[in-house]
């Protein structure tokens, strides 16, 4: 130890260190044990969440102080609508606003508590004026494209009407929070309800509770009844959505909501369970448009108002507020042609004076360009004034046999086999027997029955929708599969939500409900070899100088070119040689499909040619109940069918319509076997000629069935199984068919049960035609007479325009023979 160093080696505590020994380092200090790695996320989320809240707070404070509460807004006083032809000229304006304003003690109780319990049954315990969770949900709901909902009370909503606007905006959203907030702090609760009242929109152009109960039932607002006022409360909601005279196919949706209204009364207690279970719905009256909507005017106004609102361009109360100029894709020439070929071959022929059941006739229809999917004419009744219902765009009578065309295109798209595996085309055979029973079906059973319970034996698919022939179609339709068939009908265009599309083999007869305009986009695609584009209604909207973003039609491949053009081949025939002939007035090639309703409360022809596709549909409806009925009788004639009236209409406005175009043929490319020409079977050879009279009768009599295609031999039952496909028919040349202005169609003989003398094919174009044979067709024997029956559903009916004058008996007559066609 050095002399300078302390002695330590007495120190309480302390040895002294062995300097042989290593020194050991000292013990570390202890260390502060880590954080959990979720305590850190926490302490970020709470200061995340602590940060937002100050903020949140600090732009509620700055709104509130910032935002005022305006004067009230130009609804009051809101501009007209302005809808123009794609040309410019101007087609109507769609008025001015209606209201009037009544004080809430002129209301009935019933009617504020019904309004309240459709739109805001916490409103007169709710201080806040706003509901944020509400607010929250219906902002997710918009983002999240489950539609557009504006989650705001009855303050919120009063507050948007009279101070702010429709438009869907954060910006407008939050100056209504804020100015809700303070009007609920200066006004009352009565004097908030009184303001949403007044400034709310019904439809029909009716602002305020006091105009819709005029518009809807005729009288003052102060004698609504409790069902009544439930059922204008529905409306507030979506307007147009629940006005059952308008949409007829919307009357369980109306009614559903009318029921929740009534149903939250009770729950409310604002009504007793005795009257609630006493009330029933109340229908409004027929609505009474402005008079400056007269005509298709208003049929028109309404269709495009439907397109904006369910295409989201516009939301129905924002269009309402008006301002608008709205350029359509009409166009006038082919809508004044439209018009004019309706009023030529129906108005004209009406006689409610002497026939009563003339005054049960509607007309509708829709014509769409199929390359570009513009509407470019459309009729929706006889005058928008006395008629409120647009025959083009209702949904609530059903399309017939204009449905079965979708059966074949499903069958060559999938391509679909029969029950025998043997491909589906339009040359392969199926059994046409009356109420045959459909096979491969694992549901209930189903044996449809031909129209007037004729039988057709073994016929080809072609000659099947010539014919109309359920017994054949209901059986294609099992074998691709009713699912497929809806498929493909809704990829043409028909909406998925159509009703009574189902998923069995009747959908092939068309029960089905959809609209004239809605089977015209559908037709529309089989006319544009199969591309597919939602059609469209609206060129361009304006609103003070700027433009709105407007839907295109968005074509694509809803299905295989051969699909569609095999269809299409196929409806020529009907056009040239089946039920459709009298749309030959078009002159020009055409293709397309008649149909008839169940009880012949509607009559269909639906056509197109390769620039124009056109769906015209005839309706029976009692003026005064609504309800749908037969039009036995009607313009002086037995009955109504898809190849009389309405393919007489679908000729003349086709021809006129499309008056200086060149006449195009169709350029398609068929499906695999859909024109092949297969040889006859070889026939035994025989060295040895008949020898005796009645072997030479005999031979005669096997000539005599020679089937319907001219191919020899026997031809008895059982020799062919149903579904198998044979040798088509060889097309033979025949001299050119007149074109009168009313041709005879092939479905009178069908009304006989009996079968006339086939005409020989008029040849389409060569592309798609196989060389003539110069074979001659043996005339074909007619079919046995068929006892006349109650009709079955979606009958095909041969008109007899020849005799439109006679006299009408009580039932429809049915004849036993008629002469061949000319």
């Amino acid at each position: 130890m050095r002399d300078d160093q302390p002695d330590r080696s007495h120190r309480p505590g302390w040895t002294p260190r062995d300097p042989t020994v290593p020194a050991t380092p000292p013990p570390a200090a202890p260390r502060r044990a880590r954080r959990s790695r979720p305590r850190r996320i926490l302490r970020t989320l709470f200061g995340t969440f602590l940060f937002g809240t100050l903020l949140l707070a600090a732009g509620f404070v700055a709104g509130y102080l910032l935002v005022e509460i305006p004067p009230a807004n130009a609804a009051a006083t809101a501009q007209s609508n302005v809808y123009l032809y794609r040309d410019g000229t101007q087609i109507a304006r769609d008025g001015e606003v209606n209201r009037e304003n009544v004080r809430l003690a002129q209301i009935p109780l019933t009617v504020r508590h019904a309004v309240l319990a459709a739109e805001d049954r916490d409103f007169s315990s709710d201080r806040a004026a706003v509901d944020p969770k509400a607010m929250v949900r219906a902002a997710w709901n918009t983002l999240t494209g489950k539609g557009r909902q504006s989650g705001s009370t009855i303050t919120q909503q009063y507050v948007k009407n009279y101070y702010l606007g429709q438009e869907q905006t954060l910006t407008r959203k939050a100056k209504e929070f804020f100015i809700a907030i303070k009007l609920n702090r200066e006004k009352s609760k009565d004097e908030i309800l009184e303001g949403y009242l007044n400034t709310s929109y019904f439809g029909r152009n009716a602002y305020g509770i006091q105009a819709a109960a005029r518009a809807y039932y005729g009288k003052d607002a102060g004698d609504l009844d409790t069902a009544e006022g439930a059922y204008l409360a529905s409306l507030l909601n979506a307007p147009s959505a629940y006005d059952v005279a308008t949409h007829p196919e919307n009357r369980p949706k109306a009614l559903a909501r009318w029921n929740y209204v009534m149903n939250g009364m009770v729950k409310e207690r604002w009504l007793s369970r005795a009257d609630r279970a006493a009330a029933d719905f109340p229908t409004p009256q027929t609505a009474r448009p402005a008079t400056g909507l007269s005509g298709q005017r208003g049929y028109i106004v309404q269709a495009v108002e439907d397109y904006l609102t369910a295409h989201g361009v516009l939301d129905e109360k924002t269009l309402a507020g008006g301002g608008y100029r709205i350029t359509t894709t009409l166009e006038k020439d082919k809508q004044e042609a439209f018009v004019t070929a309706v009023d030529d071959k129906v108005m004209s022929r009406l006689d409610p004076a002497r026939n009563p059941i003339d005054r049960f006739v509607r007309v509708g229809g829709a014509a769409i360009e199929p390359s570009t999917g513009r509407v470019v004419a459309m009729y929706g009744g006889v005058d928008y004034t006395r008629q409120y219902v647009n025959n083009a765009t209702r949904r609530d009578y059903q399309v017939g046999s204009t449905f079965k065309p979708f059966v074949l295109t499903a069958a060559i798209e999938h391509t679909s086999v029969t029950q025998d595996g043997e491909p589906i085309t339009p040359n392969t055979y199926y059994d046409g027997t009356d109420k045959r029973p459909v096979q491969g079906w694992s549901g209930p059973f189903y044996a449809p029955a031909n129209e007037d319970d004729a039988s057709y034996g073994d016929i080809t698919v072609r000659t099947a929708t010539d014919d109309s022939v359920n017994a054949v179609y209901a059986q294609m339709a099992v074998d691709v599969g009713p699912a497929r068939v809806k498929q493909t009908a809704v990829a043409l265009g028909l909406p998925a939500r159509t009703p009574d599309l189902n998923g069995s083999p009747s959908i092939a007869l068309g029960p089905a409900t959809a609209s004239a305009l809605d089977m015209a986009e559908a037709y529309a695609t089989l006319a544009n070899h199969g591309r597919h584009g939602t059609y469209t209604l609206v060129d361009g909207i304006t609103k003070d100088g700027q433009a709105l973003t407007v839907p295109s039609s968005g074509a694509r491949q809803a299905v295989s070119r051969e699909a569609a053009d095999t269809t299409t081949l196929v409806l020529r025939s009907v056009v040239e040689s089946g039920t459709g002939t009298a749309a030959l007035a078009a002159g020009r090639p055409a293709a397309g499909k008649t149909g008839t309703a169940e009880d012949d409360k509607a009559a269909w022809f639906a056509g197109y040619t390769p620039d124009l596709a056109t769906v015209v549909t005839v309706m029976g409806q009692d003026p005064d109940t609504g309800e749908q009925k037969p039009l036995y009788g009607a313009l002086g004639q037995a009955r109504i069918n898809g190849g009389g009236t309405p393919a007489e209409i679908w000729g003349q406005f086709t021809r006129d319509a499309l008056t200086g175009t060149e006449p195009r043929e169709f350029e398609l490319e068929l499906g695999e076997g859909a024109q092949e020409w297969l040889e006859p079977p070889a026939q035994p050879e025989s060295d040895v000629p008949p020898e005796t009279e009645e072997e030479g009768r005999e031979t005669e009599g096997q000539e005599e069935q020679e089937d319907e295609y001219g191919q020899a031999g026997p031809k008895a039952p059982g020799q062919r199984p149903p579904g198998q496909r044979l040798p088509p028919r060889p097309e033979q040349q025949r001299p050119p068919q007149p074109m009168p202005e009313q041709q005879p169609g092939r479905e009178q003989g069908r009304e006989a049960g009996q079968e006339q003398e086939r005409p020989e094919r008029e040849p389409v174009h060569e592309s798609v035609r196989e060389p003539v044979r110069e074979e001659q067709e043996p005339v074909r024997a007619p079919r046995p007479e068929a006892e006349p029956v109650q009709q079955s559903l979606h009958h095909e009916p041969r008109p007899d325009p020849r005799q439109p004058e006679q006299p009408l008996p009580e039932q429809p007559p049915r004849t036993t023979q008629q002469p061949p066609r000319q």
